[in-house]
C-alpha cells in the first residue's frame, strides 16, 4: 500500500497540517491555532497532539506515514532539525524539534525555512512545473525567498541562500531591519509598498484619491494602493511603478545570476495579479541580458496558501522507501 506524506506549515497564528499521497495530492488538511505562550513552548506539543489525534482519528497508524515535513520560521538547523530565533513564535532559544516530533509521533521528520518550503511547494505543484531551476519570491509583510537549483534548494553555508528580501534595490535607501540599507523588503513588502506611497505623496501635486487619504491621515494598505492604480489613480500608478521597477530589476538580477526556468511571485501583494506581473516583467526584460530575457519566465504563484504544506510534504519524500 502507498504510504502517506504529513506536510506542516508553521506560522506565528496558525499551524496548517496536510496529508498527501506521495505524488502530492492533498487529502486531508487542517489547522490549528499557535499558541505562543511560555516562550512557544506549547507549539510542538500541540503539533504532536494534533497529528495523533488525527491518525487516529482518520483511523491510520504512524507506520502508513513515510515522513513529516515541517516549514517553520526562524533559523534552521535541518540536520539537527533545531530551530532558533523564530521570534514571531517567541523562540528566542534552540528548539528541539525534530528529536521532539519524532519521538511524540513515532514517524520521521525534516524540517526547512518556512520560505524554502514554500518554494518547494511551488516548484513541485504549483507554477514552478517541477522544474529543476526556479527562483521564488515571496511578497508579504516581509519578503521572503527560495531557490532551487539542480533540483535542490540553494541554502548557502549559513542558510542564507535565496535570502531575495535583501538583494540591495536601492544603495543609501531605506533603512532595512537587517541593518542594511535599501533592501527590497523595504519597497516590495506590503509594508513597503505603504512607505513609498507615503513617501512619493509628500511630493506630489496632482489630483489623487490615494494623496487625499495619506494627507487626511487615514490608514492605507498596500491592496487599497493597488487598487486605485487599477482605477487609474495619478499617484497610485506612480507607486505601482516605482515597486515595480524595484521589483523588476531584482528579478533581472536574479535572472542574470541563476537563469532559472521560472522565478515565481507569491505572498499577499501579488494577489494584485496580472496588473503587478506585466509591469514587473517589463522591468524585468530591461535589466535581464538576452539570453535570460528569452529563456527565463516570470510567473504569478497558484498554490496560495498550500505551497506551505505540499512543500513541507515535499521534504519527507526523501524517506520513502
Amino acid at each position: 500500500m502507498e504510504k502517506k506524506l504529513i506536510g506542516v506549515d508553521l506560522g506565528g497564528t496558525t499551524v496548517k497540517f496536510a496529508i498527501l499521497t506521495e505524488t502530492g495530492e492533498i487529502q486531508q488538511k487542517w489547522s490549528i491555532e499557535t499558541n505562543v505562550l511560555d516562550e512557544g513552548s506549547h507549539i510542538v506539543p500541540d503539533i504532536i497532539d494534533s497529528i495523533n489525534h488525527h491518525i487516529q482519528l482518520f483511523d491510520m497508524t504512524a507506520d502508513q506515514f513515510s515522513g513529516i515535513g515541517m516549514g517553520s520560521p526562524g533559523t534552521v538547523d535541518r540536520a539537527n532539525g533545531t530551530v532558533i530565533g523564530a521570534y514571531n513564535l517567541n523562540w528566542k532559544t534552540l528548539q528541539n524539534v525534530q528529536s521532539e516530533i519524532e519521538a511524540g509521533t513515532q514517524i520521521t521528520f525534516a524540517i526547512d525555512n518556512d520560505a524554502n518550503v514554500a518554494a518547494l511547494g511551488e516548484r513541485w505543484k504549483g507554477a514552478g512545473e517541477d522544474d529543476d531551476e526556479v527562483a521564488f519570491i515571496t511578497l508579504g509583510t516581509g519578503v521572503g525567498g527560495g531557490i532551487i537549483a539542480n533540483g535542490k534548494l540553494v541554502h548557502g553555508v549559513a542558510g542564507a541562500g535565496g535570502e531575495i528580501g535583501h538583494i540591495t534595490v536601492e544603495p543609501n535607501g531605506y533603512m532595512c531591519t537587517c541593518g542594511k540599507r535599501g533592501c527590497l523588503e523595504q519597497y516590495a513588502s506590503a509594508t513597503g509598498v505603504v512607505r513609498v506611497a507615503r513617501d512619493m505623496a509628500e511630493e506630489f501635486a496632482g489630483q489623487s484619491k490615494l494623496k487625499e487619504m495619506l494627507d487626511d491621515g487615514q490608514e492605507i494598505t498596500s491592496k487599497l494602493v493597488f487598487d486605485l492604480a487599477k482605477d487609474n489613480d495619478a499617484l497610485g500608478k506612480m507607486v505601482v511603478d516605482r515597486v515595480s521597477y524595484y521589483l523588476g530589476l531584482a528579478c533581472g538580477n536574479l535572472g542574470n545570476m541563476l537563469n532559472p526556468a521560472y522565478i515565481v511571485i507569491g505572498g499577499g501583494v501579488s494577489a494584485a495579479g496580472t496588473f503587478l506581473l506585466d509591469q514587473v516583467t517589463k522591468y524585468f526584460k530591461q535589466f535581464s541580458f538576452p539570453t535570460v530575457r528569452s529563456s527565463t519566465s516570470l510567473k504569478l504563484a497558484q498554490l496560495g496558501n498550500e505551497a506551505g504544506v505540499i512543500g513541507a510534504a515535499s521534504l519527507a519524500r526523501q524517506f520513502i522507501k
